[in-house]
């Protein structure tokens, strides 16, 4: 496994993908099956998520998934130790028409420096984009600029289509793209705005053997 360093922007956040990563995608796949059907996310997600924990069956290779990821990580973002936050599977299902108004924008996971999302590609798909807000020029969120953030962003996605954003458009630039390919591991930092590449037409299925199925990692610097 060779990683790949990018970095997107002008803050040349780094972001790492590694392919052919984990060794049984079968197995880790067959997994997330079994855990079906799962429930409406309860953030913004616009989807279902299945939060995996100690108990479920077949937890140890989200442990493992992990513990293969490490050295990347630290690597990458110079991190001694980490924590696990959350680990699930997530799958996009909500019709375009549907979304809310965050929904239609690119959103971050964290101000903090130090968290970071983990997220393999189960199968195909589109991928993940990274985004400069135009009207402030941000890129990663903080929570020195989050009060900018939002004040422009609240304006800008009433006036938004009900749609997936998944090019630029007049509010947000589109930076860089990681392909969604079956068996990439991406990380990245969690303060970074994204948004899956959710295009026209694109099928939006809640079974895990058709849909856009994620395994969803997300970690803090200790």
């Amino acid at each position: 496994m060779i990683p790949e360093l990018r970095r997107f922007g002008a803050s040349q956040s780094p972001v790492v993908t590694v392919d052919n990563f984990c060794p049984d995608l079968a197995a880790l796949t067959a997994m997330a099956e079994a855990l079906a059907p799962y429930p409406p996310a309860i953030n913004h997600y616009p989807g279902v998520r299945r939060v995996v924990d100690t108990h479920d069956d077949g937890y140890g290779q989200i442990a493992a998934l992990l513990k293969a990821a490490a050295p990347f990580i630290a690597g990458a973002y110079d991190i001694d130790r980490f924590d696990l936050v959350e680990a699930s599977f997530s799958m996009v299902t909500c019709p375009p028409g549907h979304l809310s108004i965050v929904q239609r924008a690119p959103h971050f996971d964290a101000t903090t420096p130090g968290f970071f999302a983990v997220m393999l590609y189960l199968r195909n798909t589109a991928g993940t984009a990274f985004y400069r807000h135009r009207a402030s020029g941000i890129e990663r969120v903080t929570e020195a600029n989050l009060p900018r953030f939002i004040a422009h962003a609240k304006q800008e996605n009433i006036r938004s289509n009900a749609e997936y954003i998944h090019d630029s458009n007049p509010f947000y630039e589109r930076i860089g793209m990681v392909e969604g390919l079956a068996n990439r591991l991406v990380i990245y930092p969690g303060a970074l705005l994204h948004s899956g590449v959710i295009t026209p037409g694109l099928p939006l299925s809640d079974d895990p053997r058709t849909g856009r199925l994620t395994a969803n990692l997300f970690i803090r610097a200790g």
